[in-house]
């Protein structure tokens, strides 16, 4: 997951980026509005953290211009702003979820992984690494904005790949999901071979002696 972080304590920032980091994430660190701005547009993420009171740019007005250009990766509002009112208010400019400080950094890791599974199990993609897979178009997203298209089996490949990233599939148990009978085990080494071919060696990760895991794009 690819996780842009908008904070203009530095302290505070260095702290969550090193948590998040552990947890997993790819992140990056904006100190003021204006930086995050820049990046949630020209970047593709899975997660944005944004403080309310940074400069430059407030947090409530970069979350409403991001969601004014239809960037719709989940978002957590995080702020010493805590009132009803202002809750609203993070929530209605576009907010998923909204922290007040301080805060207990185990539960806010659990509300990004909550987010992050909603996501996965309700969103019309899967991440792989910066890329995406469409489960709309049916192909891939690439960072740089480059689409490449995928056949009917290989984007099925994928998908059981992309839906549990951090599991390994046996061989078997792909070529059962995916090919049922009439297929042999040496099949699923062929689709590995042709998404390799379309996306690169590290689209899918070899664990040996075991079988396949989602590996990542950039």
């Amino acid at each position: 997951m690819r996780l842009l972080l908008v904070e203009d304590d530095h302290e505070l920032s260095d702290l969550l980026a090193a948590a998040l980091s552990d947890e997993g994430y790819t992140v990056e660190v904006a100190s003021d509005g204006q930086r995050g701005l820049h990046l949630g547009l020209t970047r593709r993420y899975d997660v944005v953290v944004i403080d309310r009171r940074i400069p430059a740019i407030d947090g409530l007005d970069l979350l409403r211009r991001l969601r004014g250009r239809e960037v719709r990766a989940r978002a957590m509002m995080l702020t010493a702003l805590g009132s009803v009112h202002e809750r609203i208010q993070g929530l209605d400019a576009g907010a998923d979820d909204y922290m007040v400080k301080p805060f207990d950094l185990n539960e806010l890791l659990a509300r990004l992984r909550a987010l992050c599974r909603h996501t996965s199990e309700t969103g019309e993609t899967l991440p792989i690494g910066a890329a995406h897979l469409d489960l709309n178009l049916r192909d891939v997203a690439l960072s740089d904005g480059r689409r490449v298209a995928l056949s009917a089996r290989e984007f099925d490949l994928l998908r059981v790949l992309a839906a549990r990233p951090m599991s390994v599939h046996t061989r078997s148990e792909l070529c059962r999901t995916i090919f049922q009978r009439e297929h042999t085990e040496s099949t699923v080494d062929t689709y590995v071979y042709y998404l390799r071919r379309k996306l690169g060696r590290d689209a899918v990760r070899t664990v040996y002696g075991i079988g396949y895991r989602l590996g990542t794009l950039s």
